[in-house]
């Protein structure tokens, strides 16, 4: 069976997609900061039938992640790493001119260098994955995962190809043939909308987020047999959003797992490395996406 790696699944959105998966028969090592919610998640998730390891850490952590890839390997070996645990570096969020120092710190180290570090200790196992081989082969355009049709007016509905040849020398060597699809594994990193657009408040959160794309799309450059994907998410009802904006009626924003679909579907796709948003729609001005 293949093997994920989940990180921030005791809720929200990694919780919803480590359900599907664990449905579709995959093993999972999940982690959380709060052993309760970690362990009720883990429950669900072994009723689906499948193997289950649930360190409780902090990504942040060293030794933590160490314990994640460790658990992995015990499983068989690793076909998907998410990063999605995420850090906002002020609750609620403030302007820039506000911005606690130490909590830009803290999203950074979260959203940036633990993802990172992660890979770091993951790729072995990711360029041994054989999962992407059995996926069927990838021709044409890279998939629109949303429900939406892409070139939306908003500019953004359209997926990037990380291995689109440009004018950057740095590219200059790329082919201008289809996308290489890699035959490893995955990495699922979750941006945010705040990554490329200016909204008020969400500076510090946004940075980091524009950090994890870039590198995300360096990575793919360097890593061509693996897939490396990088997702916004879109608006959804969540804790961590309702921590950035607590004044801010959610009631109308979707639930973390009407997003799902649009991830198994990039997966199943073995869809090439890139920047993708999971549903159409712009943010509504003023605000941002979170989990």
């Amino acid at each position: 069976m293949p093997v994920a790696i989940i990180t921030g699944a005791s809720k929200g959105l990694g919780r919803a997609l480590a359900r599907a998966l664990a449905v579709r028969g995959w093993d999972l090592v999940v982690d959380a900061r709060s052993a309760g919610p970690l362990q009720e998640a883990a429950r669900e998730l072994r009723g689906a039938g499948g193997r289950v390891v649930a360190p409780v850490g902090d990504v942040a952590d060293g030794g933590h992640r160490a314990a994640l890839v460790a658990a992995a390997a015990e499983l068989g070996g690793l076909d998907l790493l998410v990063n999605n645990a995420s850090a906002l570096g002020a609750e609620p969020l403030v302007r820039l001119a506000e911005h606690p120092l130490d909590g830009l710190r803290r999203a950074l180290e979260v959203n940036v260098v633990a993802p990172l570090a992660l890979i770091q200790l993951a790729l072995p196992l990711l360029r041994n994955s054989t999962y992407g081989s059995y996926l069927s082969s990838y021709e044409g355009e890279a998939p629109y995962i949303g429900e939406a049709p892409p070139g939306g007016a908003d500019g953004r509905s359209q997926a990037y190809e990380a291995h689109t040849p440009s004018g950057n020398s740095h590219n200059s060597y790329l082919s201008d043939s289809t996308p290489y699809a890699g035959t490893g594994g995955a990495i699922l990193c979750l941006s945010s909308d705040a990554a490329v657009e200016a909204y008020p408040t969400w500076g510090g959160y946004g940075a980091s987020k524009a950090a994890l794309d870039q590198l995300s799309a360096v990575l793919a450059v360097e890593e061509p047999g693996l897939r490396v994907w990088s997702v916004d998410p879109g608006d959804m009802r969540t804790e961590l959003y309702a921590a950035a904006v607590p004044d801010d009626d959610d009631s109308g924003r979707p639930l973390p797992g009407t997003v799902v679909p649009a991830l198994l579907r990039l997966l199943d796709a073995g869809a090439p490395s890139g920047r993708y948003p999971a549903a159409g729609a712009a943010a509504p001005a003023g605000t941002g996406s979170a989990r």
